[in-house]
């Protein structure tokens, strides 16, 4: 593995609870990418071989929100990227969790 991203994303033009319809409807798309991933309460993580890969799952993510009903996405993300191979979320997060 030599990527990972971190992605917030904020469907807009649609009230509160469309938002966390359209947030779960993007994480079942995550899910079903087969990709090692992770949901925080204010981000998901997910784990691949390259850059071009998670682009493009974030680029369907859009799609998706606006096929599901908001008006616009807008996605906030962090990417960490090395050709030896980037830390896991495991290895990232394994000392703190209880």
């Amino acid at each position: 593995m030599k990527t990972s991203i971190a992605i917030q994303i904020m469907p807009k033009g649609v009230n509160d609870s469309e938002k966390i319809r359209i947030i779960d409807c993007c994480i079942d798309y995550i899910a079903k990418t087969g990709l090692n991933y992770e949901v925080g309460p204010f981000e998901t993580s997910i784990e691949g071989d390259s850059v071009e890969e998670l682009l493009d799952i974030v680029k369907d993510l859009q799609d998706l929100g606006v096929k599901e009903g908001a008006t616009t996405m807008a996605t906030f993300m962090k990417l960490w990227y090395s050709p030896k191979g980037v830390m896991t979320i495991e290895e990232k997060t394994e000392k703190h969790r209880h």
